[in-house]
C-alpha cells in the first residue's frame, strides 16, 4: 500500500491533492460509490503551534541533572503547546462553511477536530468520490477514497483527514493460551528466595518477584494510577482475577480489582467464554505485581478490523479528559509499515503530550516470530509502532532464568519513520559497529531503535476461563515492567517526590540498573536477526530490571 503526498499548486484558492492511495489493500474489495445521503464522521489533524517547545520541556523535565527534572507539565501547559494557530482554525472553519458544515474540537488543545457530513458533502468538500469497500475476512463494509484535496492555504496547517485514504488496521495482540495442569505448576513453590529452575517451564508472579527483587508489600498512594487498555473485543474477567490472586497473591484481598472506564462503545462483558487472554494477562499481572497501585482497565470499542481510531481516542482521553495517571501499559502494536506516516507522527506527538504530564508510556515491542498465536512475517526487519515513537518506552522479552536470555520472539529493530532520538546517540552506534554490514539495506540504521528494556515473556502463567494457562510474548513482559515502574512511583510519591514520567532519558543514563542480556537473538525470517550482546541491543534493550538499583537511580 503506497501513498503520495502532494501539496503544491500555483493558485492559493485552488484545491490540491493532500493524500493519494494508489490501490486499496488486497484484503478489501470495491463494492461501488457510497450513497450520497450516508453520514460520515472525520477527524482532521491540525499542525501544532509549538511542538518543539513541548518536546524541549518534556526532555528538560525527564533528564536527570536538568534543573527542571521532575517538573512535569500541567494539562493547560500541554494544551498551549499543542494548540493549532488561530489562522489555521479560522481558515478551516471558513472552508467547512462552504458546505454548511460545522466542527467540534476532539480535544482540549483543539489540534484534532471532528466533523460529520453526508457523503455528498464530503465528495464536494474534498473534491473526490467516496466508495464502499468490503473486508474479505469479516465482510465488514468501510467507506474510503483513493485521494482527497484541501485548499492550498490549508496545506501547511492540516496533517491528515481520517479516515479518507487510511484503510482499517488491526492492532496485533492477544496471545494464545496453553492450558497447564496445576499439579505440575510452580505456583506453590516457596515465596522467598531466588527464582529457580522451576520458573523455566512455568513463570508465575513468585518467579517475577524473586527474579527482579520486587517488594511484596504495598506502599498505597491514592493518586498513583496504572492504566491498561483492552482493544479488539478483549475483556478482563473479575472471576478469573479472583482465582489468580487466591493462587499467586494469597497475601492480597482476592476482591481487589480494577476500575473500569469505557470509550468508543467499550463494554464490561463478564461472560467467561469471552474472557480475553490479553486483557486477563494485563489486569492479573499488573494487579498481582503492583500491590497497592490503582489499576484502571480501559475497554475500547470492539472494532475487530480497525484499532487506529481506538488508539487515537484513548490517548486523547488520557491526555485531556480522564483522571490523572502515572503509567500507561499497552500490549498491542501495529506493523509500522501498515500505518500512514502522518497518522503515526500525529499519534506519536500525542504520546509526547501525555508523557510530558508525568506519565510513563510503556508498549510491547512486538513479537518477531511466532509467539502467543501472533505470526508476523519477517518482523525482525519490520518495525512495530508505537515502539518506534521516541516518546514511549518499548519492552522486549527474555526467556529463562539463571541466566535470562533473549526470547526468540522478542521484537526489535529500527524505525523507518522516526529518526534516532538524542538519548540513543551513544549506544546505538556502538551496537551497529558490532554487526557491521551484515543486514545492510534491510533496516534503517538512523531510525529510532527499540526496545529500550526487557522482562520475562515466556511461559507466563495466567488464569483464563477459570483454568490455568501459559502465554508468551512481549505482551506479557510489558505489564511486568510497567508494574515495577508503578511500584517505584508509589515510593516516590510517598516520599513527596513526583512520579518518573517519561522514562527513556533516565533509563539510558542508568544502564547498570538492568541485567544485561548477552545471548540469544530475534531470528525472524530465515533464521536471520539482530543478536543480543553486551550493552544495549535491538532485542532486549538494556536488559531486565533490578528493582533495588532502579529505586536508587530514582533517588530513593
Amino acid at each position: 500500500m503506497s501513498r503520495v503526498l502532494q501539496v503544491s499548486c500555483p493558485r492559493a484558492s485552488q484545491n490540491v491533492v493532500h493524500e493519494r492511495l494508489h490501490a486499496a489493500p488486497h484484503e478489501f474489495s470495491l463494492r461501488g460509490p457510497t450513497p450520497a445521503n450516508q453520514t460520515l464522521t472525520f477527524r482532521i489533524g491540525l499542525q501544532n503551534n509549538n511542538f518543539a517547545g513541548l518536546e524541549a520541556a518534556l526532555y528538560a523535565s525527564s533528564t536527570p541533572g536538568s534543573p527542571q527534572y521532575g517538573q512535569h507539565l500541567t494539562r493547560e501547559e500541554v494544551s498551549n503547546f499543542m494548540a493549532p494557530s488561530p489562522d489555521a482554525v479560522s481558515q478551516l472553519h471558513a472552508w467547512l462553511a462552504t458546505q454548511n458544515i460545522t466542527s467540534t474540537s476532539a480535544n482540549r488543545a483543539g489540534d484534532w477536530v471532528r466533523v460529520s457530513m453526508t457523503v455528498g458533502q464530503a465528495n464536494a468538500l474534498f473534491d473526490t468520490t467516496f466508495s464502499t469497500f468490503t473486508h474479505a475476512e469479516t465482510g465488514t463494509h468501510v467507506v474510503r477514497t483513493m485521494s482527497y484535496s484541501i485548499p492550498l492555504s490549508l496545506a501547511g496547517h492540516v496533517n491528515f483527514v481520517y479516515p479518507t485514504v487510511h484503510f482499517p488496521v488491526k492492532a496485533l495482540g492477544g496471545p494464545a493460551v496453553k492450558k497447564v495442569d496445576r499439579a505440575t505448576s510452580s505456583a506453590l513453590k516457596a515465596r522467598a528466595g531466588s527464582a529457580d529452575n522451576s520458573c523455566l517451564s512455568i513463570f508465575n508472579v513468585t518467579c517475577a518477584m524473586d527474579l527482579y527483587g520486587i517488594p511484596w508489600t504495598a506502599v498505597p498512594q491514592t493518586s498513583n494510577r496504572l492504566v491498561v487498555p483492552g482493544f479488539v473485543g478483549e475483556y478482563a474477567n473479575e472471576f478469573n482475577l479472583a482465582i489468580f490472586l487466591n493462587t499467586f497473591r494469597p497475601d492480597m484481598n482476592n476482591q481487589t480489582t480494577w476500575t473500569l472506564e469505557t470509550i468508543d462503545g467499550g463494554i464490561n462483558d463478564q461472560t467467561l467464554s469471552l474472557a480475553g487472554s490479553e486483557a486477563n494477562l494485563d489486569t492479573q499481572w499488573t494487579i498481582g505485581v503492583a500491590n497497592g497501585v490503582n489499576v484502571t482497565f480501559f475497554s475500547v470499542g470492539p472494532d475487530n478490523i480497525d484499532s487506529v481510531s481506538g488508539f487515537l481516542d484513548l490517548v486523547e482521553v488520557l491526555t485531556y479528559d480522564s483522571e490523572p495517571l502515572t503509567v500507561l501499559s499497552t500490549s498491542y502494536a501495529f506493523n509500522e509499515a501498515n500505518l500512514n506516516p502522518t497518522i503515526a507522527q500525529s499519534m506519536c506527538d500525542a504520546y509526547a503530550a501525555l508523557t510530558a504530564q508525568g506519565v510513563s508510556i510503556i508498549f510491547s515491542s512486538g513479537d518477531g516470530g511466532v509467539s502467543g498465536g501472533q505470526t508476523q512475517s519477517c518482523t525482525t526487519f519490520q518495525p512495530t509502532f508505537p515502539s518506534t515513537c521516541p516518546y514511549v518506552t518499548s519492552v522486549g522479552a527474555t526467556s529463562g532464568v539463571n541466566p535470562e536470555g533473549a526470547a526468540y520472539f522478542s521484537g526489535g529493530g529500527f524505525s523507518n519513520i522516526f529518526a534516532r532520538p538524542s538519548y540513543q546517540n551513544t549506544v546505538v552506534p556502538e551496537f551497529l559497529s558490532t554487526i557491521g554490514n551484515i543486514y545492510s539495506g534491510l533496516y534503517s540504521p538512523s531510525g529510532r531503535a527499540f526496545p529500550d528494556v526487557s522482562a520475562a515473556g515466556d511461559a507466563i502463567e495466567i488464569v483464563w476461563q477459570t483454568e490455568y494457562g501459559l502465554v508468551g510474548g512481549t505482551s506479557a513482559s510489558t505489564p511486568i515492567f510497567a508494574s515495577i515502574i508503578a511500584m517505584i512511583n508509589s515510593e516516590l510519591m510517598a516520599a513527596g517526590k513526583p512520579p518518573l514520567g517519561f522514562l527513556n532519558n533516565w533509563i539510558y543514563q542508568n544502564p547498570s540498573a538492568f541485567t544485561d542480556i548477552t545471548y540469544g537473538s530475534n531470528p525472524g525470517c530465515n533464521q536471520n536477526g539482530f543478536p543480543a550482546g553486551t550493552g544495549w541491543d535491538p532485542v532486549t534493550g538494556f536488559g531486565s530490571p533490578l528493582y533495588d538499583k532502579l529505586r536508587t537511580a530514582a533517588g530513593l
